[in-house]
């Protein structure tokens, strides 16, 4: 007595098991649905294009004499071929090095300070209940909403009453607080289970005990989301040190590279070197984190604001 035929694999010829892709509704849906991921991989080729375009015009640039980057018509190739000499007048005309560790100073500092104060603020709004908690997160998420521009004038008056001027810490102390970061670590401290906390306090652990033993090491993906884009907004910040710093050896990279630019005048070619070196750590720190900052980007929601 024969086997019964076996209805997957004599429904074709050949015997072989139908795949997702050659058989039933599924597969047809994935056919019909390849000519959007073509499109929509090319509407996002021609974006990234779009974005590249002006980055290498400035890399080109900043690599071309100030007599080819100034001539017309334009030019994407040096006729006498590509020099360095608007990175060499660049670094010798001002204090870039200088500039650039007061920006990693003081943007590595502002990270760890609002990294502690906003996981801190976060899990307190998170977990603990206390009056007033509900009109805090109300003036949390209300205060994103609030153009930075308009504490300008405040800030100055406090950090010069503070004999802040001039300082690194006039510098660090204003940025150091950011609402959006504290509502983006509540949220994500609302999704951690409290039955893991519950056990602890039962245990005898306290707040802080728990903080540092459970809830960080479970956050460890969004506090390094959070810290690139504390780092990357610090390191970019150009109006507030450029308001509170007059003294040249303690400027900023941005502030002393535009220094340099109101110093000199429109060069083309050294405008576009300063813009290259601003931006190079930048890139070096997207180059090494770019995981966790896509990572920390789905997980924020930010791509969707």
């Amino acid at each position: 007595m024969t086997a019964a035929a076996d209805p997957i694999t004599s429904a074709r010829p050949d015997g072989a098991v139908p795949t997702a892709r050659t058989a039933g509704p599924q597969g047809r849906r994935r056919r019909k649905a390849d000519p959007f991921r073509i499109l929509a991989f090319v509407i996002l080729a021609a974006l990234a294009l779009a974005w590249l375009v002006p980055v290498g015009w400035a890399i080109l640039t900043s690599v071309k004499t100030e007599a080819e980057a100034a001539a017309m018509p334009v030019t994407l190739i040096p006729d006498n071929g590509f020099t360095l000499s608007a990175y060499a007048e660049t670094l010798s005309e001002g204090k870039v090095p200088r500039w650039a560790w007061n920006s990693l100073f003081t943007s590595t500092l502002v990270t760890a300070i609002t990294v502690v104060i906003s996981a801190l603020a976060g899990y307190a709004l998170s977990r603990m209940q206390f009056t007033g908690r509900r009109l805090i997160v109300t003036l949390t998420v209300a205060s994103i909403m609030i153009p930075g521009q308009i504490l300008i004038v405040p800030l100055f008056r406090l950090m010069l009453s503070l004999n802040l001027v001039d300082t690194y810490w006039g510098i660090i102390l204003p940025q150091v607080v950011a609402a959006p970061m504290v509502f983006i670590l509540m949220k994500f401290f609302d999704q951690i289970p409290k039955e893991l906390e519950e056990a602890a306090l039962m245990d005898g652990a306290s707040r802080l005990r728990i903080l540092w033993s459970i809830i960080v090491p479970l956050s460890r993906p969004i506090l390094g989301a959070v810290a690139i884009f504390v780092f990357i907004g610090a390191w970019n910040n150009f109006l507030w040190p450029f308001i509170v710093i007059n003294d040249a050896n303690l400027m900023t990279l941005p502030v002393g590279l535009q220094t340099v630019i109101s110093a000199y005048g429109i060069q083309y070619a050294q405008n576009m070197a300063q813009a290259v070196l601003a931006a190079l750590p930048l890139i070096v720190v997207f180059l090494f984190f770019q995981r966790q900052i896509i990572k920390g980007i789905s997980t924020t929601g930010i791509a969707g604001t």
